[in-house]
Parts: structure tokens; sequence; C-alpha cells
């Protein structure tokens, strides 16, 4: 058994269709996880979705209201660039309470994995770039109502970045956001997050190791927060379709071993949270995925925290 949940729904596909956002990956995240006997049927967690409560701490309530009643305009579809339906926002409620509940175990556990989540685009009041709801931020929110941390850290590794992270916790002293991204890339407006790393195109493995480790390690132990955040896209990777910069396998595991292995040192919690991956072969997104829950097994087992 695993030394940390795997958190998954079979409602997190978000039923997109023909679409550059394979949806399907986390069902075949999880089938491969079973498959080659990293994980078993008692190490996944089913999330229940969030409660409007819950989304209502980092969204407004018009949002939300449109969100469950279908009522979105043109121009939030044309923002969202995903095609509406009660599935659809089905989905992003469970990745939202998929991220809670990860949240809560990594505190005893030191990981919590949600296959799904990192929806990092998502501001208060809409929705951008595949994301309608802010997963991380609402557990964020969440586990401060509930006195379970005071600050937490958002690692954002997307090869996107975190403009809907950035605006949410703009002036916000109990949450800091680091964005490590390919800067000529969506969203071509981005707020200032606590830390943005503006990575130029086609930046390897060591360049964007050299750029991460010393700014991560500076909020680290800088802010020394409750719990980290990290948004674990693959799509740094070299093949990916919305992608720009050119790490390999071996570079994204080693950013994933960097993430935790800080973190573990300091005995922090990390939540991992997957957000985009858009490989030209799907299973390259689905062995990059894999390879995450792989490097924190790894790492805690090195660091011996929990």
């Amino acid at each position: 058994m695993l030394p940390f949940p795997l958190v998954f729904h079979d409602g997190y596909d978000l039923h997109f269709g023909d679409h550059v956002f394979p949806t399907a990956k986390y069902r075949l995240i999880r089938r491969k996880l079973l498959d080659d006997l990293f994980a078993g049927p008692e190490d996944f967690l089913t999330p229940e979705p969030a409660t409007r409560e819950q989304l209502l701490l980092v969204h407004t309530p018009e949002w939300v209201r449109k969100l469950e009643t279908g009522t979105l305009t043109y121009h939030d579809i044309l923002k969202l660039e995903v095609p509406y339906s009660r599935k659809m926002v089905d989905a992003y409620f469970l990745a939202a309470g998929g991220t809670i509940l990860a949240a809560r175990h990594a505190i005893s556990k030191g990981v919590g994995y949600n296959i799904g989540g990192g929806f990092h685009h998502a501001f208060a009041g809409y929705g951008e770039g595949f994301c309608a709801i802010h997963d991380v931020a609402v557990a964020i929110r969440t586990l401060q109502q509930e006195g379970l941390i005071r600050t937490a850290l958002v690692v954002d590794c997307d090869v996107h970045h975190g403009n809907g992270t950035a605006a949410i916790f703009a002036g916000d002293r109990s949450v800091f956001t680091l964005s490590i991204h390919h800067f000529n890339n969506y969203p071509t407006e981005k707020p200032p997050s606590s830390i943005d790393i503006h990575l130029a195109d086609a930046t390897g493995d060591k360049d964007y190791l050299d750029h991460l480790r010393p700014a991560y390690e500076t909020a680290v132990s800088g802010f020394r927060p409750d719990m980290v955040f990290f948004v674990a896209g693959s799509d740094p990777y070299y093949d990916d379709q919305l992608g720009g910069l050119s790490l390999t396998r071996e570079g994204l595991f080693l950013r994933d071993r960097l993430v935790f292995d800080i973190a573990f040192q300091r005995h922090i919690p990390v939540v991992v949270t997957l957000a985009g991956g858009y490989a030209r072969r799907l299973q390259d997104t689905v062995d990059l995925h894999a390879a995450t829950a792989r490097a924190a097994l790894e790492s805690l087992q090195e660091w011996k925290s929990w």
C-alpha cells in the first residue's frame, strides 16, 4: 500500500470530445498506475464535489450561478475555450473537491496526489484557458477556513503562466505564488505572481532547473509555508503541442524531485495537481504524469519526513 493517497473520480473526464485537452488522460493515468503495480485499488480515494460554500470562498456568486444554471454568455465560453455541458461543470466541481481531499490527507501523509485539477487560469469571476474553477485556490481557502493551514505556497510548473492564481492571491500575504513558464506563450497578459520566472523559447533541462531551484528554495525557506501546492503540468515537455520549452522526461522527473525534496527537507507537505499536458502522443502525457507520482514516492522514502 502506498504511504500517500491518490485521489481520482471517473467524473474527472471533462467530456470535451475532439479537443486538444485530452481529458481521458485522468482515467489512463489511474490505469497505468494500477497496471504498473505502483498502486492498488485501495490506494485511491474518491472525492465529493466541492460544495457551493467552498466554491464561494474564491469565486463570485454570479460565476458559480452561471456554471450551475448553464447561463454562460457567448463571451464567457470564448474565454473558457471549451464547450459547455453539465458534465463539464460537474468535473470542475469534482476536481476542486479532489484537491481539497488531497490537501487534507497531505497533512498527515506528506503528499496528496490529485489525478486532476491544477486549473490555474480560472479567475474569481470567470474562466479562461480550459479552466472554470480554480481548484487549488478553493482548497487553500477551505483549509485556511478550517484552521488546518495558515499559509500556502503555490509552485506552478505548468508551461503556461498561472494568471488566475496570481490574480486571486494578489496582495494576500498568506499565500506565496511562484510561476515558472514559457514567456512567449498563453496568456498574453500575465499578472504578477510573488515570483515569476519567464523562460525563453526552447529552454532545456539544465537552464530550467537552474532557474527553478534558487527561486523555489528562497520561497520555501523565506516564506515557510504550511503547505506546498505543486501545479505539475507535463507540458514543458519538448513534444507538447501547446508548449514551447524543451524538457526531456528526465528533466521533468528531476523537476518533480526538486519540488518534493526541498519541501520534505523542511517537513512541509505537498499537494499535487496535474494541470496541462498535451503531448502529440497521449501516452507520453500519461507516462509523465505517472512519473510525478513515482518522484513523490522516491522523495518521501528518501527524506522519511512522515
